[in-house]
C-alpha cells in the first residue's frame, strides 16, 4: 500500500458560544515542513499542535489554519482606556490646529478609532481544548485517508507502468538473434572489403566475433531490469508506504535501461529502449508525491 503525500481534512466543532473550524493542507516534501495558522487564544498550544501533526503525517509540506467564529448573541468588549485617552488628545490637538473649536462630541469618534474596542479575551479552558484535539485529530484522520485514496490511484498508475516496461522488454528478444546475424555479417564484409577470402582465419575470426558479441549481449541486464520491475510492484504491496524505497528501485530500472540501451546497436532495440525510458521518466514524476 502506498499514501499520497497530497492530502486535505476538514472537521468543525460547534460550542455554544463558538465554532471552531481544523482545516488541513499538505503537498509533497522531502521533509516534514509545518505551516501554522492560529488565533492568539490558542497560541499557547502550538507546539502540542505541531506534535500532533508531526506524530500523525510523517513528511510533507502542511498547511494547519485554525478557524474561530463568534456565535454568542452576546460578545464582551473591554475598553482600552490609555488608547482612547491618546486618541482623544490628538484628535482636541488637531481640533485647535484647524481653529475647529465647536466641534465637541470626541467619545464616538474615540470609539470607533482602530483597537480602542476589543473583544475580552477568554482564557482557554482544557476541557474545551480537550474538544478542539479531538477534532484536530478528526481533521488528521480525514487527512490521511485523502492520502490513501490518492496513493490507490497512484498505485494503479505505477502497475501499469511497470507491466508495459517488463512487456517492452520481453519485445526485445525477437532483434537479439537477428541483432547477432546482422552484426557477423557487418564485420564479415568489412574484413573482405580489406582481405581476400582466402586470407581471413576462420577461427580468429570466431574468437573476434565472440569477443565483441559478449560485449554486446544484454541478457544479465534482461535479467536484472526483470527482477528490479518484480520487485517494485512487491515494495507497492509492503503495508508501510516507502516512496524513498521505490525512488532507490527506480534509479536501480534506469541505470540497467541506460545500459540496454547503450548495447543495443539496433535501431528496432533502440526504440524499445526509448519506450522503456518514457514509462520509467513518468514514474518518476510521480514518485516525487508518494510518502
Amino acid at each position: 500500500m502506498i499514501k499520497s503525500m497530497t492530502g486535505y481534512g476538514k472537521a468543525v466543532l460547534e460550542l455554544p458560544a463558538k465554532k471552531i473550524t481544523i482545516e488541513i493542507k499538505t503537498l509533497n516534501s522531502k521533509q516534514i515542513d509545518i505551516s501554522t495558522r492560529i488565533p492568539s487564544i490558542f497560541k499557547e498550544k502550538e507546539l502540542d499542535i505541531r506534535s500532533l501533526i508531526s506524530s500523525q503525517l510523517e513528511r510533507g509540506k502542511i498547511d494547519f489554519s485554525i478557524y474561530l467564529e463568534n456565535t454568542g448573541e452576546e460578545t464582551i468588549y473591554a475598553i482600552n482606556k490609555k488608547l482612547a485617552r491618546s486618541y482623544y488628545e490628538d484628535l482636541k490637538d488637531l481640533a485647535q490646529e484647524i481653529n475647529q473649536h465647536t466641534f465637541s462630541s470626541y467619545l464616538p469618534v474615540v470609539l470607533k478609532m482602530p483597537e480602542v474596542l476589543k473583544p475580552e479575551i477568554e482564557e482557554l479552558k482544557e476541557e474545551e481544548w480537550k474538544q478542539i484535539e479531538r477534532t484536530i485529530v478528526d481533521a488528521l484522520i480525514q487527512v490521511d485517508e485523502y492520502r490513501t485514496e490518492e496513493g490507490k490511484t497512484l498505485e494503479k498508475d505505477f502497475i501499469k507502468r511497470t507491466n508495459n516496461i517488463s512487456a517492452h522488454l520481453d519485445e526485445i528478444t525477437p532483434f537479439e538473434k537477428s541483432r547477432i546475424d546482422n552484426y557477423r555479417q557487418r564485420i564479415h564484409k568489412n574484413l573482405s572489403e580489406f582481405m581476400e577470402e582466402s586470407q581471413v582465419d576462420k577461427n580468429r575470426f570466431e574468437q573476434e566475433l565472440i569477443y565483441y558479441l559478449e560485449k554486446l549481449d544484454v541478457t544479465e541486464e534482461k535479467v536484472r531490469l526483470k527482477n528490479h520491475c518484480e520487485y517494485f510492484l512487491e515494495t507497492l504491496n509492503e503495508p508501510v508506504s516507502s516512496g524513498k524505497k521505490l525512488s532507490f528501485i527506480s534509479q536501480e530500472m534506469g541505470r540497467e535501461i541506460n545500459t540496454l540501451g547503450s548495447k543495443a546497436n539496433d535501431a528496432d532495440m533502440q526504440r524499445i529502449v526509448v519506450k522503456m525510458k518514457d514509462e520509467l521518466e513518468k514514474i518518476k514524476e510521480q514518485l516525487y508525491n508518494i510518502l
